[in-house]
């Protein structure tokens, strides 16, 4: 984990690009010193908590999750297995896709031990963290730490997507979603470790890759607005809700469909959502390092 000193810092952005995800405007908040986790919960990682506990993911409870499918044609019929969404065809509900079976039943995570674990609900990803002594960081505490101590900035390193031609994130690249060019250098996830650069802060990942669940409940902002002297301390959003946070974007992000892959950029999904393109990380407070770290 890295230790994070917290303090005063801006979540947000009054650069708004998606107005609806309720981005802005942006607001102060105090943080106190947190641990986060340097990478994102591996499959292997994530494996060690299920022979531990045995705990079934909500994706193996309900039997399905949603998965990439190639673009189906308009008139063609889903199949009971297969269930196209509407909106986003690309989407498809696919039978016995779950942590241990990324792409279904015939696929495995043998190979891929060191990528992010996907499926994960946000239920999933709190109980994990329960377990290993830790909790999920809150949605201001993730986008410090993703920032890296850059302020107003698109992207952990700065506001050009590939500083000097290099990748430093792992999105879409090609035409959304049917050609994926892999310039960045894969076609699904990453591994946690080492595959771009971290930031400043030496956190890997914190764009692109997987979508990250947080702690908060989803609200809107711009009814929330605040005066320059205001302050929040250790902002954990509404005490209840329906969708919870996700920062960070994911594989799948693509400037034509889904901006997301910025520090300020926010998703939401209920508690008991899965997909191939949902992981996480941990965090702790100070008082909780070292009592009970897997």
């Amino acid at each position: 984990m890295v230790f994070l000193l917290g303090g005063l810092t801006t979540v947000g952005t009054n650069k708004i690009a998606i107005l609806s995800d309720s981005e802005g405007p942006s607001y102060r908040a105090y943080l106190s010193p947190f641990y986060i986790d340097k990478y994102e919960v591996s499959n292997r990682k994530f494996r060690q908590f299920i022979h531990a506990t045995g705990h079934r993911t909500q994706a193996e409870e309900l039997g399905s999750s949603f998965i990439l499918t190639a673009i189906p044609k308009l008139k063609s019929t889903s199949s009971s297995q297969e269930k196209v969404v509407v909106d986003s065809p690309w989407w498809k509900l696919a039978k016995n896709a779950n942590w241990n079976h990324p792409e279904g039943l015939n696929s495995s995570i043998n190979g891929i031990l060191d990528h992010p674990v996907v499926h994960m609900s946000w239920n999933d990803a709190n109980a994990y963290c329960n377990w290993a002594g830790k909790r999920l960081p809150t949605e201001a505490e993730w986008e410090y730490a993703a920032r890296g101590g850059l302020n107003d900035r698109l992207f952990p390193w700065g506001n050009n997507p590939i500083p000097k031609g290099q990748h430093r994130m792992n999105i879409w690249q090609g035409k959304f979603p049917r050609e994926n060019t892999a310039d960045d250098g894969y076609i699904g996830t990453a591994p946690v470790v080492n595959s771009y650069l971290p930031n400043a802060y030496g956190i890997y990942n914190t764009i692109g890759n997987v979508w990250e669940w947080v702690y908060d409940w989803w609200s809107r902002r711009d009814g929330q607005l605040r005066s320059r002297q205001d302050i929040s301390n250790n902002p954990k959003g509404p005490n209840s809700g329906v969708k919870k946070v996700q920062k960070g974007g994911s594989y799948l992000c693509h400037k034509s469909y889904c901006y997301r892959y910025r520090c300020a950029a926010r998703n939401a999904a209920p508690p008991d959502t899965s997909a191939i393109n949902l992981g996480f990380r941990c965090a702790m407070d100070m008082k909780m390092f070292g009592s009970n770290d897997h």
